[in-house]
C-alpha cells in the first residue's frame, strides 16, 4: 500500500505541500488560500488524482429530455460538505459512492461550502460528475453554537444539515446526507430507495446505546425539556448517514424546530454534543429505519482518543469513522488501524498509483 505522508493533523498544522509530477494534467493544485485554524494561517495546497471516468451500465435507462439540469426526476441526490480539513475524505466518499454505483451518471452531487470556491477542484478530480455547490453562510449558525467535547463538532459547516431544505433547489423532495469522513461499498440507489413512510428522515437507529447520556442531567430533570420525548421511543441514530423527505421537512419547518433547540442549549446547557442532540430532540422516536449495514459508524473511535474498533457484526454497505480518528490521518502517520485499509483504496490524494 503507498502512503503519502501529511502533517498528523490538520486542525494543528498547515496543508502538506502539493507533490509535483511530470504528469501535471493528472493533477490539480488548489490555488493558494489561508487555513483559518491555523493560529498564523499559511498559503498552502492539496493536489489530487483525477478519477477514473464512471459510465451508466445499459440498464440504466435514459433521461427524460424535457426535464435536464437538477430538476431531472432520474437523479439520485447526495449531499455532502467540503471544507480544508474534511476535504481529503469528502473526495475519498464521492469517489467510493461513484465506483460502487450501477448508474454513476445519474447522481448529483451538492456540496456545501463555506470558506473557498472548490467548484474548479471537484470538476478536475471527477471530470464527468453532475454536480452543484452550495454556500453555507458561516453567520446563519454563528450565535447558536455552543461549546462540544471536540472542536471539530463547533465548525458551523457541521450545521449546513439543518438547512439542507433551504439551500437546495425546490425540485430536489429527497436527498441522501453523508458525513466527510465515510466511504460506500455498495451502490447508493438502495439506500436511496428507502421507504421512509410518514416520516421525513430515514437512518440506522441504535436503540441498545444509552439514550440518556446524550443529554445532561439538567434536561432530564427539568419536565419543560424532558417532555420533548413523551409518548416517543426515542433511539439513538447518527446524523451522518441521513435520507431525507425535503418536501415534509418544508412544509413541516423542522429547521425552526432544530434552531429553537439550539437557542435553549445557550441558555440552559441540555447537552455537549455539538448538532446531534438537536437532531434527536426533533426526530429520535419518528426515524424510518434503515439497516445497520449503511453506517458501520464509530471507526473513528471515541471524541477524545480516536482509538481502533471493529466492526460491528453483519453485513456492509458504508463504512463511516465517525469519532475522532481518521483514516487518511492516521495512515499518513504510519500508526493505522486495521480497518483504516478499507479507506485507502478511495483515496485521491498525491501521486498516481
Amino acid at each position: 500500500m503507498a502512503m503519502i505522508v501529511l502533517s498528523p493533523s490538520l486542525q494543528s498544522f498547515p496543508p502538506a505541500e502539493a507533490i509535483r509530477s511530470s504528469r501535471l494534467d493528472s493533477y490539480l493544485r488548489l490555488p493558494s488560500f489561508q487555513v483559518s485554524t491555523s493560529p498564523s494561517s499559511l498559503d498552502d495546497g492539496f493536489t489530487f488524482r483525477k478519477a477514473s471516468e464512471f459510465r451508466n451500465a445499459d440498464e440504466c435507462g435514459f433521461a427524460d429530455p424535457k426535464t435536464t439540469g437538477v430538476c431531472d426526476p432520474s437523479l439520485v441526490h447526495v449531499a455532502i460538505t467540503l471544507d480544508v480539513q474534511y476535504l481529503r475524505g469528502s473526495i475519498a466518499a464521492v469517489h467510493s459512492i461513484l465506483q460502487h454505483s450501477l448508474c454513476p451518471e445519474n447522481i448529483f452531487l451538492h456540496f456545501l461550502v463555506s470558506e473557498i470556491d472548490l467548484e474548479t477542484l471537484v470538476r478536475s478530480t471527477f471530470p464527468q460528475l453532475k454536480f452543484k455547490v452550495y454556500y453555507f453562510d458561516p453567520e446563519i449558525v454563528r450565535n447558536l453554537i455552543s461549546s462540544s467535547v471536540r472542536q471539530a463538532l463547533e465548525q458551523p459547516l457541521n450545521y449546513a444539515r439543518n438547512y439542507l431544505a433551504d439551500l437546495l433547489e425546490p425540485c430536489v423532495r429527497r436527498v441522501i446526507y453523508l458525513d466527510s469522513d465515510l466511504v460506500a461499498v455498495d451502490d447508493i440507489s438502495k439506500l436511496w430507495s428507502t421507504n421512509l413512510g410518514s416520516r421525513t428522515i430515514g437512518a440506522p437507529e441504535y436503540c441498545h446505546a444509552n439514550f440518556t447520556k446524550y443529554f445532561t442531567n439538567s434536561f432530564w430533570s427539568d419536565d419543560r425539556f424532558s417532555e420533548a420525548f413523551r409518548g416517543r421511543k426515542p433511539c439513538y441514530f447518527n446524523t451522518g448517514v441521513m435520507v431525507i423527505d425535503l418536501g415534509k421537512w418544508r412544509r413541516l419547518g423542522f429547521t425552526k424546530r432544530i434552531e429553537r433547540w439550539m437557542e435553549i442549549q445557550k441558555s440552559d446547557r441540555i447537552y455537549e454534543l455539538g448538532s446531534l442532540p438537536p437532531f434527536l430532540l426533533v426526530f429520535a422516536g419518528r426515524v424510518a429505519p434503515i439497516g445497520h449495514r449503511w453506517n458501520q459508524h464509530g471507526l473513528g473511535g471515541d471524541n477524545v482518543r480516536g482509538s481502533c474498533r471493529d466492526l460491528h457484526p453483519g453485513p456492509v454497505s458504508l463504512l463511516h469513522w465517525s469519532g475522532s480518528g481518521k483514516p487518511w490521518l492516521r495512515l499518513d502517520s504510519k500508526k493505522p488501524c486495521p480497518l483504516d485499509a478499507l479507506w485507502a483504496p478511495y483515496d485521491l490524494y498525491g501521486h498516481p498509483q
